[in-house]
């Protein structure tokens, strides 16, 4: 696999994972979170997982969580949790869910549950194992897997569970499948965006998850103008000035920074920045021609290239024909 290659659909995702991360276990793969002391907290080992990363002799790898958790029986002080959410089908994802949980055991000397959450769009790949065998000598992994597309089956259950990520697995599913549909997809956002509101959650909950919701379903302009009419619709009506009143306050500052060139420039900063961080998260360190297309597009050419970033395997493919 390429080192620009997309093994991961994580960048939505991250923030609520961090924010919410026993609702995700908890979601996903529940007799996990069953086991876990979760009174006894949880952190995570984000240094010890780039020091892997690094180390990895298989080229380019990427982990998304690794988190150090207790289990109810006392049997040791602490384990680990391996968590990779993969958006496309990878012919090396197996292999590398067996190195990463070889290399955090061998690192950590603990236990270490691998847990892969499957966000393609191909029911039939689930890569759940992999094994070396050789004269008798045998070493495997088998890891539970959550695949996004078994919860198309029951679509109304997905949207009345109140764990949140039920409503960001929703999100994805809708994202994926209104993808030429804009319309299609104004209309689900508008319907997710409710059901926060209607889960009477805190406004900082509300807030993380929305910028979930939001990054993944975007919208040509003026539907996302009309979805803004109809969040403050919403929030009057359930006197709640969440989400609306941190986007005046975007507004402003955006105002603010980019006064002398414009409102127009002042926005597509903000975009800039955004974009900015989401490719580097995707693609690495980004060549200097890159930042500089960045820095002097349009808000239109950032949004066009914002929802590419969802399905491209390399950076060309971004900003192809623009």
């Amino acid at each position: 696999m390429s080192p620009t290659a997309a093994d991961d659909y994580d960048s939505p995702w991250k923030g609520a994972l961090e924010n919410a991360f026993p609702e995700f276990v908890a979601f996903h793969f529940p007799d996990a979170h069953s086991q876990i002391d979760w009174a006894r907290g949880h952190t995570f080992l984000d240094k010890e997982l780039q020091q892997i990363s690094h180390d990895a002799p298989t080229g380019r790898r990427h982990v998304d969580k690794l988190a150090r958790v207790c289990r109810h029986d006392g049997s040791e002080d602490w384990v680990c949790i391996h968590i990779e959410v993969q958006g496309k089908r990878d012919v090396d994802f197996a292999e590398r869910m067996f190195v990463y949980n070889y290399r955090i055991y061998d690192r950590h000397r603990r236990a270490v549950a691998s847990l892969a959450v499957l966000a393609d769009d191909d029911p039939a790949w689930r890569p759940d194992n992999f094994s070396v065998d050789l004269f008798g000598c045998r070493h495997s992994l088998n890891y539970p897997v959550s695949k996004l597309t078994d919860l198309t089956a029951d679509f109304a259950a997905l949207l009345a569970d109140p764990n949140p990520f039920a409503l960001v697995a929703a999100a994805h599913l809708l994202t994926r499948s209104t993808r030429r549909d804009p319309a299609r997809r104004f209309d689900a956002k508008r319907r997710l965006v409710r059901l926060l509101y209607e889960r009477n959650w805190t406004r900082q909950r509300i807030l993380e998850f929305f910028g979930v919701l939001d990054w993944m379903m975007r919208l040509p302009d003026e539907l996302e103008a009309e979805l803004w009419h109809d969040i403050e619709a919403i929030e009057g009506e359930r006197k709640m000035k969440y989400v609306t009143s941190v986007e005046r306050l975007a507004t402003k500052r955006g105002m603010e920074q980019g006064i002398e060139k414009g409102i127009e420039q002042g926005m597509a900063r903000g975009r800039a920045v955004l974009l900015t961080r989401q490719l580097n998260r995707r693609f690495g360190p980004l060549p200097a021609a890159v930042a500089d297309r960045l820095a002097h597009a349009s808000v239109e050419q950032l949004d066009l290239w914002a929802e590419r970033v969802l399905d491209a395997d390399t950076l060309d493919e971004v900003f192809a024909g623009n």
